[in-house]
């Protein structure tokens, strides 16, 4: 144990004062704390002079990244939902939404920052909040510097092959192929945002901007959208924003690149081994599959993921770019498959069943980001710290509480890693 860990640690009985950790979930995550257990005990045994708070933040669980990290901000401030003018125009919907008439966390400022975890979409949700407060999006007052520390999970920052599985066009995204599953549930989310004024909140989706109710639109605009989705096929939804072209998109403006004040540290899980001792593919093995009592879909998107060809998306991933090795065709513009399945890493293929390894580590490749792949108790800022957990599925981790070892020791380790950020400035 280092000396500066030391003497935070010996601090700590001088000083406390935990920042509030905010949960953002991921695609279709609306559950707020109802099945996320009893984490909390764990999270805060390094701290037992307070306890630090936990907020669920409400966003729209299949809403695009830009329009989450909205929702996300005036969620905790307090406020009317603006999504910026030139958005809404270019993406055909109102500029503003609903109204938070208090914030979970209004005091939020440089002198009262958070920390933010996010499960799946809910961490590159999380660095297009960073992102928009650096941009100005929320006006001057708003600082990336609010965010003390990012947070991530099983994120998809570089995007994931799940989503050309269930439906998106591998050569023409956001177009989804019909009678996909990815087609079949753009229907439930229309059908369900048309009568949300009357269901239950467990069946909120935040589409109040795109007017879908039928306070809004008639049944026979319904039976349009049903028939084709203009916002399901849109580059303003969810699953357009985790292919690959969406993360080169955003690697393109920087997203994502680390800010020097912020701690960043994302867990990146995977359940499958390779396949053959001579290829990086990957698959799941059946004592796997019995481990972790995966449910079908997740098993299958595991194995595709596993030997997915990424030479058939268009245009071709900038990831493929970086690999020199790959030979191409570049009259044709194609990638021989044979070849660059020996080149390519195996962490493009190893997944937790919706998401490849490599896309969990961090935005952009690690050439590009500030990164550390090894584990650390002293983190410094600016950073991205990368951790990785095998025999560990998309779900295992969170939301699901089973009381595992492993999510326990998520906690604990959380708990730790949160503990030592704040101690830092009491010891300088």
């Amino acid at each position: 144990m280092s000396d500066s860990w030391k003497q935070a640690t010996e601090a700590s009985s001088l000083q406390c004062r935990c920042f509030p950790l905010v949960i953002v979930q991921g695609f279709l995550g609306h559950t707020e704390s109802r099945i996320w257990g009893d984490f909390e005990r764990h999270l805060n045994q390094n701290c037992p002079e307070c306890e630090r708070k936990v907020i669920f933040a409400s966003v729209g669980p299949v809403s695009s990244l830009h329009d989450r990290a909205c929702e996300l901000y005036y969620s905790l401030v307090g406020g009317t939902v603006d999504y910026g003018e030139e958005h809404s125009k270019a993406h055909a919907h109102s500029r503003y939404g609903r109204t938070h008439a208090q914030g979970l966390y209004p005091q939020w400022s440089l002198e009262n920052p958070i920390h933010l975890l996010g499960h799946s979409l809910g961490g590159p949700t999380i660095v297009k909040l960073q992102y928009l407060m650096k941009q100005g999006h929320f006006g001057p007052h708003a600082h990336p510097d609010w965010i003390r520390s990012i947070n991530t999970i099983s994120a998809p920052f570089r995007g994931t092959q799940a989503v050309y599985t269930l439906g998106e066009r591998v050569d023409a995204a956001p177009k989804v192929r019909p009678f996909s599953a990815g087609s079949m549930l753009s229907k439930a989310i229309h059908t369900i945002s048309y009568f949300s004024p009357i269901l239950p909140k467990a069946f909120d989706l935040h589409t109040e901007s795109r007017r879908l109710s039928f306070r809004d639109i008639s049944i026979f605009c319904l039976l349009k959208m049903l028939w084709k989705s203009e916002w399901a096929e849109s580059q303003d939804a969810a699953p357009f924003d985790v292919t690959f072209e969406s993360a080169d998109q955003r690697e393109a403006n920087q997203e994502g690149q680390p800010y020097p004040q912020t701690f960043y540290r994302s867990c990146a899980t995977y359940l499958t081994e390779k396949s053959e001792q001579n290829s990086n593919l990957h698959t799941v093995s059946f004592t796997n599959s019995l481990s972790f009592l995966l449910v079908a879909p997740l098993l299958f998107l595991a194995r595709v993921i596993g030997s997915f060809d990424f030479s058939i998306i268009r245009p071709v991933p900038s990831f493929l770019d970086e690999i020199s090795t790959i030979p191409t065709d570049v009259e044709k513009g194609k990638l021989y498959t044979a070849d660059y399945r020996k080149s390519l890493p195996e962490e493009y293929w190893a997944n937790d069943g919706v998401v490849p390894l490599f896309s969990q580590w961090h935005p952009a490749s690690c050439c590009s980001t500030r990164c550390q792949h090894v584990e650390t108790r002293v983190p410094a800022p600016g950073i991205w710290y990368v951790e990785q957990w095998d025999k560990t599925s998309h779900s295992s981790l969170v939301p699901l509480w089973v009381a595992s070892d492993r999510q326990k020791q998520y906690w604990l380790n959380l708990g730790r890693w949160l503990r030592g950020i704040e101690l830092q400035g009491v010891c300088t």
